[in-house]
Parts: structure tokens; sequence; C-alpha cells
């Protein structure tokens, strides 16, 4: 493991940014799963509830002209990477004025612009993508690090090995993020896992590796800029297994009788990553309130933006559709 260098802390104003940015993803996709339970969106719905601390934490490490490419459960990411709640918004409501213009929805949405190469609704496909970026970085000699996000569950996808692979063989600037939730949708990793340590997936390619609290915003902080200075710098690759929780079911709906409820319970109430950094910034209940109010006001707005947005044309649909 590498020693974090001190260049990756963060400042007391920094952390309550990254509190109101985490308590505005958290409060959007509650307001997603409410939305979503009446009836207003379509499709399936998966949220990240606990896992804010890793979308926030490596995003915010992210350097101008970085990409990431998502998973099934993209609105954090999504949201950290720059993308208005606007226009996340409308894209989950399937309006023009959305990110990926109504296009994406909630599993395929993308921010190009931003940076975002998008969610993905196979397991583990954004990996290939990600090593593509960055071969095409290192061939044009730009200064800029792709990074996957993918869960413990993709580590046992073929294209998990082959990007990696390729990605440490041609030492392309990449950073991979195994969201570590310890779960494929309902299978326990010790249950699809054969090795106790999952970093050492990243060892066998003799790949640089590193081991972070996910519910900790600012050791993912200082974790992804050592990742990305490494791989900034020419070195190849870097994997980053950050420890994670998913508070919530797979996909919104999900009755969870494969978990231990009693488990469950205790996760909500120890590794809450917004409760954490709430105790260490010593946030009294009139300075969480104010906070809290603030970005739920900028939620219901992107609704009331979303509702009143432009619905595509039928004959929209075969654009952009080349097979």
């Amino acid at each position: 493991m590498a020693r974090l260098e001190e260049t990756g802390t963060l400042s007391r104003e920094d952390l309550r940014e990254c509190f109101r940015e985490m308590l505005l993803i958290r409060r959007f996709e509650e307001k997603v799963e409410e939305r979503f339970r009446a009836g207003e969106l379509p499709g399936f719905l998966h949220v990240a509830i606990g896992q804010e601390a890793v979308a926030v934490g490596v995003c915010r490490a992210l350097e101008e002209g970085d990409t990431i490419a998502s998973t099934h459960r993209a609105h954090g990411h999504t949201l950290a990477k720059g993308t208005p709640p606007n226009e996340l918004m409308a894209e989950l409501y399937g309006k023009l004025e959305g990110c990926s213009h109504g296009y994406g929805g909630s599993m395929h949405l993308y921010d190009v612009e931003r940076g975002n190469m998008g969610a993905n609704a196979v397991v583990g496909g954004g990996l290939p993508a990600v090593t593509g970026a960055a071969l095409a970085y290192k061939l044009r000699g730009e200064p800029h690090v792709a990074v996957a996000f993918f869960g413990d569950g993709a580590t046992n996808i073929g294209t998990f090995h082959e990007s990696l692979n390729l990605a440490q063989l041609w030492r392309v600037p990449a950073v991979f993020v195994c969201e570590n939730n310890h779960w494929a949708e309902s299978t326990p990793a010790r249950q699809h896992l054969p090795l106790n340590d999952i970093i050492d997936r990243a060892r066998a390619f003799d790949m640089h590796a590193l081991k972070v609290d996910g519910q900790d915003v600012e050791a993912v902080y200082a974790a992804t800029r050592e990742a990305l200075d490494y791989a900034r710098s020419g070195n190849g690759p870097a994997f980053l297994d950050a420890e994670t929780y998913r508070l919530v079911g797979h996909y919104v709906g999900d009755p969870q009788v494969y978990r231990d409820k009693e488990e469950l319970r205790r996760l909500r109430e120890t590794e809450d990553p917004i409760k954490k950094l709430r105790e260490r910034l010593e946030l009294s209940d009139e300075e969480f309130d104010e906070v809290d109010a603030e970005v739920t006001e900028i939620v219901e707005a992107s609704v009331e933006f979303a509702k009143s947005g432009t619905d595509p044309a039928p004959e929209d649909a075969l654009k952009n559709v080349y097979a």
C-alpha cells in the first residue's frame, strides 16, 4: 500500500461541501424512489443509498478533462461529476432537457460534455470503455485519467479481467474503483468470491492497488488522489478497493429476503457515511436543517423542472440507431 500524501487531505470547508453534496445525492435518490413508486418513472430503478462517500470522494479528486464510466446505480456518480440536478431529473422523466435528451433514463444515462461516458445495464460494462478511453489519452499525449466504477460482483465478469489485463499491459492512465458493498445483487461475497481480499484480483495483474474505507469521504478522496497521481504520471493503471455498504435493496422494491434484517439495521445505524461525516463536523441540528432545507429545495425544484419538460417526438425513437 502506498502512503497517502498530505495533499490528499481536505479542509473543514471542503468537508462541509462534501457533506452538502452527499446529502444532495441522498435526498435526490429518496425523491426519485418516491416518484418511481408513484408510477411517474419508467423502467427499473437502482439507488446507491449508503455509497455516497465513494461517489463524492472520487469525483472531487478528478481534474478537468478526466472521465468516468458508471454502473446501473449511477445517480450519485452523475451528480458528483457535475451534472445539474435539473438535467438528471429530466433525464429520469425521459425529457429532452435531460442530460441524455431522454434517451438514457436511469440505467443508460450519460453526459459526455461533463466527462461521463455513461451508466450501463451490463454488469462491468464500463470497464472496457474506460480502458479504451485511457488508451486514447495515452496515444494522444493528453494528461487525463479515465475512471471506472463497478461493484464486487463485476470482478467475476470476463470483461473485468480483460480490461485490467490490457490496461496493465499497455500501461494506460486508468483508475478502477471497486464499490465493494459485499453483494452481487442478492449473492453475498462469500458465495461468489473464492478469495478473502478482492484487492488480490488487481495484484494478480501486478497492478498498483489501494484499499480504503468507502464510508469516509476524506479517505476516499485521499486514496483517489494517490491513484490518480500514479496513473497520470505514466506509471500505468491503479485499482481502488472502496469498502462500502448498500443500505437499501438491489433495486427499488427489492424485499431483501436474502439479507439479515438485524445486520442491515446495525449497518444503517453505524455505517451511514452522511451520519459519520455529520458527527465528525459536529454539525448542530440547526446547521444540519439549514443544509437539508437547501438541498431538499433543489431536489423539489428539479422534479418541477422535469415535469414541465419537453416530451420527445415518437419518431425520435429511431434516431441514432445504426443496427
